[in-house]
C-alpha cells in the first residue's frame, strides 16, 4: 500500500518514516508539486500535514482511499470533495498534545521574559540593554493565565502552569474546570488574565474569535499565545493592539494564509515571538503518528473501521 507524505522533513524525521515496511511511505517536499502529482497518481493514502488538500488534488488522485491527517485539525482538507469522491478522512488526536503544550509554555516564557527582544539587542548593541527592554519582564509564578479551550492540550498545560505558581482559569463551551483550573466566563477571563493562550479548534464560530473587542477587554500587561489555529485571531487587530501597547506581547505559532502568511507587520511589532507552525513537530510526535498511520493502513487494507475517522 503506497502512502504519500507531503511534508518537508529533516534527516532525523526522515529516519522515522524510512523504517516503515508497511505502508510504503514516499516523502515529497511541500513545494515539489511536479513530483507530488506524479506520485499521487497511484497513491492510496495521502499523509497530510499543513499544505491544504484541495478539490483539485483530490480530483487528480484516482486511487486515493484515505487522507490521513498528521495532527488534529482537518480544516485544511476539502471534506466535501473527499466525501463526494468516497475518500475517507481520519485524524490522530493526542499524538501531538505533549509537544504543543510544551511549545505553548515555551512561548509564554519567551514573551514574558522578552527573550526575542533581548537576544536581538545583545547581537546589535552593548551588553547592557535599554531601560525599556528591561521593563515588563515577569514570571509565570503569581500570574493569572487564561486558557481559552480546555481539551487535551489545555488539560496537559494547566497542571504545569499551576505547579509553577500560576493561577489558571479556563473558558470552554463545556464550562468545566478541574483541580488545576477554574472555569469562568469569557469576558472575565479576557479582563483578568496576564497571559491568554488559545486552545480551541477553528470553526465558523471561532473565526477571528479574538478581535478588536477582545483586545479592548484585555489588560495592558496581557500576553497572547496562539498554538491552535491562525484564523482564531484577527491579525490586523492584533498588530494594532501591539503597536498601540494595548497588550504587552504575543507568541504565535500559527497564522492566516499558511504556508505564506503576511508577517511584515507582526515582525515589526514589539515583543513578539514567531515560529512557523512547528509546535507539534517533534520526533516523539512523529513516532506516535507513525504508529497511527501503520494501524490505519492495516485497517484500510483489512476493511476494518478506521481510527479517528472524520469522513
Amino acid at each position: 500500500m503506497k502512502a504519500l507524505l507531503h511534508l518537508n522533513l529533516g534527516p532525523a524525521s526522515e529516519a522515522i518514516f524510512a523504517k516503515a515496511t508497511f505502508p510504503d511511505i514516499v516523502p515529497v517536499g511541500e513545494s515539489d508539486w511536479d513530483r507530488f502529482y506524479q506520485e499521487l497518481a497511484d497513491t492510496e493514502v495521502l499523509l497530510h500535514s499543513l499544505v491544504p488538500v484541495t478539490k483539485e488534488i483530490i480530483s487528480r488522485a484516482p486511487h486515493l482511499r484515505l487522507i490521513q491527517k498528521i495532527g488534529i485539525g482537518v480544516n485544511t482538507i476539502d471534506l466535501n470533495a473527499a466525501r463526494e469522491a468516497g475518500i475517507a478522512v481520519a485524524n490522530m488526536p493526542g499524538t501531538n498534545t505533549q509537544a504543543v503544550a510544551e511549545h505553548a509554555l515555551g512561548l509564554m516564557l519567551a514573551v514574558l521574559r522578552k527573550v526575542g527582544d533581548l537576544d536581538r539587542a545583545l547581537r546589535t548593541q552593548d551588553w547592557v540593554p535599554s531601560t525599556a527592554a528591561k521593563e515588563g519582564i515577569g514570571e509565570i509564578s503569581g500570574s493569572t493565565i487564561g486558557l481559552i479551550g480546555y481539551g487535551a492540550v489545555g488539560q496537559r498545560l494547566a497542571p504545569v502552569l499551576a505547579a509553577l505558581g500560576a493561577k489558571v482559569q479556563v473558558w470552554s463551551r463545556s464550562m468545566q474546570g478541574d483541580g488545576h483550573a477554574e472555569a469562568i466566563a469569557l469576558d472575565k477571563l479576557l479582563s483578568t488574565s496576564n497571559i491568554i493562550s488559545l486552545h480551541v479548534p477553528f470553526t465558523p464560530q471561532t473565526d477571528k474569535f479574538i478581535g478588536r473587542e477582545a483586545f479592548a477587554a484585555m489588560r495592558p500587561d496581557t500576553i497572547l499565545i496562539n498554538t491552535a489555529r491562525g484564523e482564531l485571531v484577527d491579525e490586523a487587530a492584533l498588530v494594532e493592539a501591539l503597536q498601540q501597547k494595548r497588550i504587552a506581547g504575543a507568541g504565535l505559532d500559527v497564522f492566516h494564509n499558511e504556508p505564506r502568511p503576511a508577517l511584515a507587520a507582526l515582525r515589526a511589532s514589539p515583543n513578539v515571538i514567531l515560529t512557523p507552525h512547528i509546535a507539534w513537530l517533534t520526533p516523539q510526535t512523529l513516532a506516535r503518528s507513525f504508529d497511527v498511520i501503520t494501524e490505519n493502513c492495516r485497517r484500510l487494507g483489512a476493511g476494518e473501521p478506521l481510527l479517528h475517522r472524520v469522513v
